[in-house]
Order: C-alpha cells, then sequence, then structure tokens
C-alpha cells in the first residue's frame, strides 16, 4: 500500500539535514563564536592568508620603488618635489576611481589590485625614508668624512642606520593603511578579508561581516605590533637613547 502511494505521489523532495544551530544562530546574533569557529578553516582563515599575501606584496613592492627613489632624491635634491609630487598625487586617487581606471587595462585581477595598492604606499614609504636621510645630523657626516670614509660608505655606515627609525616609522604606516585598502580591493577581486565583509552585508547575518572585520583589525595591531619589535632589534641605540 505504501509503495503504491509513494508511487502516486512521485517522488519526494529532499529536505537537507543543516544540523542544529544554537540560539544565537537562529536568533541573528550580534557575534555567534561557535558559527566564527566553526567556519573559520573554510571562510576566514583563507580570506585571511590571502589578505596577508596581497598586503605583503604590495608593500613589499613599494618599498622596493620608493626607497631606491628617496636615495636618488637625497643625492639629486631637485628631484624631491617631482617625486615627492608624483607619489602625493597617487595617494589622493579614491581607492574605487583607482580601481575603475585600471580594470579595463589589466581586468579583474590580482595584478589591478597590487597597481593600485602598491601606488598607495609610494608617499610615506618615499617622505619617510626622504625625512629619515635627511635628519642625519651634518656634524655626523664631516665626522665621518674626517675619518676618510667615502660617500657610500658614510651613506651605507651612518646615514642609512641613523635614518632607520624614520624608514620604520614609515613602514608602519603603510602596512595599517595598506591592510584597510585591501579590503577595498575585493570590490575586483574576490580575496582578502574584505570578500566575506562584502557578502556578508548583502545578507542579514551579522556574524560574518563583522568576525571578518575583526579579524582585520587585528591583522593590523598584529602587523604593526611585528614591525615595532623588528625595529626595536634593528636600532637598538635609539631605544638606549630614549632611556638615557
Amino acid at each position: 500500500m505504501s509503495s503504491v502511494l509513494l508511487a502516486a505521489t512521485g517522488p519526494q523532495p529532499v529536505i537537507p539535514d543543516f544540523g542544529t544551530v544554537s540560539s544565537c544562530v537562529r536568533d541573528n546574533g550580534l557575534f555567534c563564536v561557535d558559527w566564527f569557529t566553526a567556519n573559520f578553516s573554510s571562510m576566514f582563515g583563507p580570506a585571511l592568508v590571502q589578505h596577508v599575501r596581497l598586503t605583503v606584496i604590495a608593500v613589499g613592492v613599494g618599498f622596493l620603488i620608493a626607497f631606491p627613489l628617496a636615495l636618488l632624491a637625497h643625492f639629486r635634491r631637485r628631484l624631491v618635489k617631482p617625486l615627492g609630487g608624483l607619489t602625493s598625487f597617487l595617494y589622493t586617487i579614491p581607492p574605487m576611481a583607482l580601481f575603475t581606471l585600471l580594470v579595463p587595462v589589466f581586468g579583474l585581477s590580482v595584478l589591478t589590485a597590487e597597481i593600485a595598492l602598491v601606488s598607495y604606499t609610494l608617499m610615506v614609504l618615499f617622505k619617510s625614508s626622504l625625512t629619515g636621510l635627511g635628519e642625519v645630523p651634518e656634524e655626523v657626516r664631516r665626522a665621518g668624512e674626517g675619518m676618510g670614509l667615502t660617500r657610500r660608505e658614510i651613506l651605507w655606515r651612518i646615514e642609512l642606520p641613523l635614518a632607520l627609525p624614520a624608514v620604520i616609522s614609515g613602514l608602519r604606516v603603510t602596512t595599517v593603511t595598506t591592510i584597510s585598502v585591501v579590503e577595498v580591493a575585493a570590490f575586483i577581486i574576490d580575496q582578502g578579508l574584505g570578500s566575506p565583509i562584502i557578502q556578508g552585508l548583502q545578507s542579514p547575518f551579522n556574524t560574518q561581516f563583522i568576525g571578518a572585520g575583526l579579524l582585520a583589525v587585528a591583522l593590523a595591531l598584529a602587523a604593526d605590533g611585528l614591525i615595532v619589535l623588528v625595529g626595536r632589534l634593528l636600532t637598538p641605540w635609539a631605544r638606549t637613547r630614549r632611556t638615557v
């Protein structure tokens, strides 16, 4: 009888088993820790790794461009204004506008995102490096000359070490800023913590975009702390001078 009834009524719909959910998820609480931890490895973890990779590439390439330009401007002072003006101009372009200008040329790609991200790192890295080199006391340079050091030796043994705190300060600002701009890059590439943030904002579920946002804040704080630690290790004389 039952088989005849099933045959008559046709195949029954298969209802997926989502398992049990907590009251926080069911009621769409502000932040559901259980859902966040359960989806960390599949959603938030990969997005965090992508965010770090995009940031490291942008800051690294930006430094490789900005620092040599700062050295060039340090030795050729007439280049300070044009190079500084160019980096400042790139920094003033709104991120979405720059992404829009680059997409027709390079498409919706990581290259498009990285070109824009690198352009935003140049101003701070260029100016902080140039400032650090320019703040080396003239009497220190003359002392190096009196010791028989060449211009290149003065640069490597005196000017660069003394400029390092300013360079590290620029790296701190640039890294934190880049971490925030990478979130905007999710509008053109489905990578980074901006991706779950955008997806979460399009749904009524709070935990997804709040969790991704908290991870972005934690990443910025961790990166800043790491750069501070590396800076202290590289410039022990600066710490000693502050405590005297």
